[in-house]
């Protein structure tokens, strides 16, 4: 049995599932490489890898969002595919440029979440070089589409990562920082403020430490609020993981 897929299979060899550099052409040429949306977790993996069992699909989980095919797949199982994935929430990407965003938000929440290593200093060199894009067009893409900045999604998702490892209580607020690749404990503190509202030592006194499904970090909703007569006429963007203290 393939370490990577659900194929017991005899023309893909245990080198290949422990070493894909190694992957021989012929098969390579018989990949066909799908995108799901909100594919963020080890959850939605298993979840994933269910749904194409079902389907008798031979697969490879290739990276968060990343899925290839090891054979043909038919409109009628993509279809299967594409209804049984929005029954978990999840989504089967098409647009090349839903793709290309995909693929950036992925790789930031594996670096921050599901990384032991300290955060990478230089954000922009590693993301045009993990996806081969120009950073400026990744940032301008993002930007358009999404609302908001590819850095204050990268920001966001590190105050997230905060609550988690000061949930954990295991390492101290000066490790977190040195960890997260802050400047300082001040630098951490004030940034976590501005995001949640709140200082790290009083998200660590709450007694319901809200968090966010992780989908839903870094994007703005868009509200109408009011301007003090009622009337709803003033658009403003609230991020669903600012925390707001009860008065």
């Amino acid at each position: 049995m393939c370490e990577l897929c659900n194929f017991s299979h005899n023309h893909i060899t245990l080198y290949h599932a422990k070493a894909r550099n190694f992957t021989p052409l012929c098969y390579k040429e018989l990949f066909l490489k799908i995108y799901i949306k909100y594919m963020v977790s080890t959850r939605c993996k298993m979840a994933v890898k269910e749904e194409l069992g079902k389907l008798g699909l031979h697969f490879i989980v290739v990276d968060l969002g990343e899925i290839e095919i090891m054979e043909d797949i038919s409109q009628p199982q993509r279809e299967q595919l594409k209804m049984g994935l929005l029954n978990l929430g999840l989504e089967l990407i098409d647009d090349k440029r839903a793709i290309l965003i995909d693929k950036i938000k992925n790789v930031i929440i594996d670096m921050v979440h599901h990384s032991d290593d300290v955060i990478k200093t230089n954000f922009s060199d590693f993301l045009s070089s993990k996806l081969n894009h120009d950073y400026t067009y990744m940032a301008n893409l993002f930007s358009e589409v999404q609302g908001t900045t590819i850095a204050q999604f990268i920001i966001h998702h590190k105050i997230e990562r905060i609550k988690e490892l000061i949930m954990y209580d295991e390492l101290n607020i000066t490790e977190i920082a040195w960890k997260m690749n802050y400047s300082s404990v001040a630098h951490l503190s004030n940034q976590f403020k501005k995001v949640t509202g709140l200082t790290p030592s009083h998200f660590k006194k709450l007694r319901d430490k809200r968090r966010s499904p992780i989908e839903e970090i870094g994007i703005p909703i868009v509200v109408r609020t009011t301007n003090g007569t009622g009337n709803k006429n003033e658009i403003e963007k609230v991020y669903p993981d600012k925390i707001w203290p009860k008065k």
